[in-house]
């Protein structure tokens, strides 16, 4: 366990030492700022007009709630791509990633610290969009049950978790953070190009629905943990993080 919490303080401080945590996290509050704004003032017009219609029975702060947990899963994958592009390659380029091997620390400790290091700044990024929600939870009428937006964080941190631990898995195969990057957008995109195959009404589309990641997703924007999806998006972290482990064992034995 010590040797875990050392690699993973060291990741913390190396993240906060950089500009680019900082930037990653100012652009992403803005912009998810200007979304939830965005939504708001469409709810309000929606009602406004919908009160001159006569109807009284709206939905809006949960359709706000579902519209705005959907904008997050399509920033994150911008987003992410720059939080794992440099936890292995930048190591591995530097030449830090040869103390680590002759260091008196396991694989599994190296990867798992380097994870959670990256899924704790990630939910730093997300700690300011609860803060929106919160003030639509006590100024909307009626009020949103306080389970949808558990659920739909709940739903936020595994699909970014499962995300954070393929693009770490692909940021240990190369030395350049460039190519890191561009291989887990390029990965996170055929994820999504996976989604909306699964729109199809055949057993192939079923098969693809059960496969993607966003399809899992969209259960918890509305509300349901469903158990599938918590086993799910479980099993594709840790497939990520043991090829991780494989990968960085790999680099052990070239180095002996």
């Amino acid at each position: 366990m010590r040797s875990f919490y050392a690699v993973y303080r060291k990741e913390m401080g190396h993240y906060f030492v950089s500009p680019v945590a900082y930037v990653v996290i100012g652009v992403f509050v803005f912009v998810t700022g200007f979304f939830f704004t965005s939504y708001i003032g469409q709810a309000i017009l929606a009602g406004l007009q919908g009160m001159q219609m006569g109807m009284t029975q709206q939905d809006l702060p949960g359709e706000v709630m579902r519209a705005f947990f959907g904008i997050i899963s399509l920033l994150i994958l911008f987003f992410l791509p720059m939080l794992t592009m440099g936890v292995y390659a930048e190591e591995r380029k530097r030449g830090t990633m040869e103390l680590l091997m002759t260091s008196p620390i396991t694989e599994t400790q190296i990867v798992l610290g380097k994870f959670f290091a990256s899924l704790s700044l990630y939910a730093i990024m997300l700690v300011p969009t609860a803060g929106y929600l919160t003030y639509m939870y006590f100024h909307s009428d009626p009020i949103p049950p306080w389970r949808m937006m558990l659920a739909g964080y709940v739903g936020v941190l595994l699909f970014g978790g499962a995300l954070l631990a393929l693009g770490t898995f692909l940021s240990s195969l190369t030395e350049n953070q460039i190519i890191a990057a561009i291989l887990t957008f390029t990965a996170f995109l055929m994820l999504w190009v996976l989604n909306l195959g699964a729109n199809a009404s055949s057993s192939v589309g079923a098969v693809l629905g059960y496969l993607s990641v966003i399809a899992h997703y969209n259960d918890f924007t509305k509300g349901v943990v469903d158990t599938s999806s918590l086993i799910y998006y479980l099993s594709f972290i840790f497939l990520f993080l043991f090829l991780t482990v494989r990968a960085v064992d790999s680099l052990r034995w070239r180095r002996a």
